[in-house]
């Protein structure tokens, strides 16, 4: 019986990506832990695993196709033994996107009826289905990490015995009291847009049409419902960073090469000091209460083709400049060869935006849910300044905090501002 090839769930919160490329074509032999696809989702651009032997005899969704709901089939790979006419009568399950303009292969004239999806059949492990090895997607061996579960007393309920994610968040909930859970909403299908469908307005100029990203989507969508559903007050204070600047090139001409601190550094660890010294600004908002987070995990907004994401320089108060400064270029990098994996963007408590280096010198950030603040950085620049009765000059760079004010008081806020100007302006006192 031909293994069917599903569209994997890459995050906790994917339920539909992009088939963007696929590597292997049809007839062609592929191995466990072979890179077959590539998969697109609202964050960054992931490759797909084998989990089993065999040749991929038949490519259910064609590259490109959006909007692929997570665990359809996307392929059937035959085994030892079977050839083409083994791929006849094979349940590829609910209607699969077959390309750009989204419309099922061979599907479109006919309505499909929805059932109820069959129990799963139990296997007896996912060890034992593979004569001892374990097979588990990338994402259940990730979560079962995380939560301190071992996979070898698991039973797999994908195919021949693998343990998908389902299966890891069964041996969660086993362990913990009961919670009421609510299937996420089906997302409403997304008419495709082109150059030849779009239609223009009286009097609008020619235009050539960009079509949308699934991350630009997701930008979209997340952002209109920041601003529709969290309360944004904005504060705004002036740092004088000359001394902070003194203290970068001190630092750098030290390092000889090994290193080079960027002025974001800093601010990443003056934000993450001054979060642990006013603990009630790390926070969240939920209907429950306000979390107050115990460590300070700053996302950093870096801006990619197409889009922008925010991985996070976690527990940032405890780690040195130098430690700050390798994990940014190296967050970077994978940021922009859209590498990231959810755990490199996801689950941050605070979060900052830099536009210094475009010489904006100032803005209001956008709050980047469910995070309560975002800080907004401008540009270092001489301004004018009295300082002792006298007028002087000085290097200025003004910073915008967005606070969400069901979880934080503007009283909080500008206390967390207050403790960032103090270290800020005397940077030797973070390295206390």
């Amino acid at each position: 019986m031909p293994v069917k090839i599903l569209m994997p769930a890459l995050s906790p919160t994917m339920t539909e990506g992009k088939l963007a490329k696929w590597l292997v074509g049809e007839g062609e032999l592929v191995n466990p832990g072979d890179i077959i696809a590539e998969i697109e989702t609202d964050k960054a651009t992931m490759e797909v695993e084998a989990v089993d032997e065999g040749k991929l005899g038949k490519i259910i969704v064609e590259e490109g196709s959006e909007g692929v709901p997570v665990n359809n089939v996307i392929a059937l790979l035959l085994e030892e033994g079977e050839d083409e006419i083994s791929l006849e009568g094979v349940d590829i399950g609910p209607a699969t996107a077959g390309g750009n303009d989204g419309t099922p292969p061979s599907l479109a004239q006919e309505p499909v009826l929805a059932t109820p999806p069959a129990a799963p059949v139990p296997v007896p492990s996912a060890k034992a289905a593979a004569g001892g090895r374990i097979i588990a997607s990338p994402l259940a061996r990730r979560m079962a990490s995380q939560a301190g579960i071992d996979l070898t007393g698991l039973s797999g309920s994908g195919p021949n015995g693998r343990i998908v994610k389902t299966d890891v968040e069964a041996a969660i909930s086993s362990n913990a009291p009961a919670a009421a859970t609510t299937a996420p909403p089906t997302p409403a299908p997304v008419e495709p847009t082109s150059s030849t469908t779009a239609k223009s307005l009286p009097f609008e100029p020619e235009f050539e049409l960009e079509s949308l990203s699934t991350m630009r989507k997701t930008i979209a969508r997340r952002l209109t419902e920041s601003k529709q559903q969290v309360p944004h007050f904005y504060l705004t204070v002036d740092c004088e960073i000359d001394e902070l600047l003194a203290l970068r090139k001190t630092l750098n001409d030290k390092a000889d090469g090994t290193y080079k601190l960027s002025v974001n550094d800093l601010v990443i660890k003056a934000a993450a000091i001054a979060l642990r010294r006013v603990p009630k600004a790390n926070a969240s908002w939920t209907d429950e209460g306000v979390k107050l987070y115990k460590s300070s995990d700053i996302s950093v907004a870096v801006a990619i083709e197409g889009g922008l994401i925010t991985p996070v320089i976690r527990q940032a108060d405890n780690k040195g400049l130098e430690t700050i400064s390798a994990e940014m270029k190296k967050l970077s990098e994978r940021a922009r060869e859209g590498k990231l994996g959810p755990e490199e963007y996801q689950g941050g408590t605070f979060s900052i935006s830099n536009l210094g280096m475009y010489g904006i010198k100032d803005f209001a950030a956008v709050i980047n849910p469910p995070q309560a603040c975002i800080l907004a950085v401008g540009a270092g620049e001489k301004r004018p300044i009295v300082k002792d009765g006298a007028l002087a000059v000085a290097t200025v760079m003004s910073c915008t905090l967005s606070v969400d004010h069901r979880a934080v008081d503007g009283a909080i806020g500008a206390e967390f501002l207050g403790a960032f100007k103090r270290l800020v302006e005397d940077p030797l006192s973070m390295l206390l």
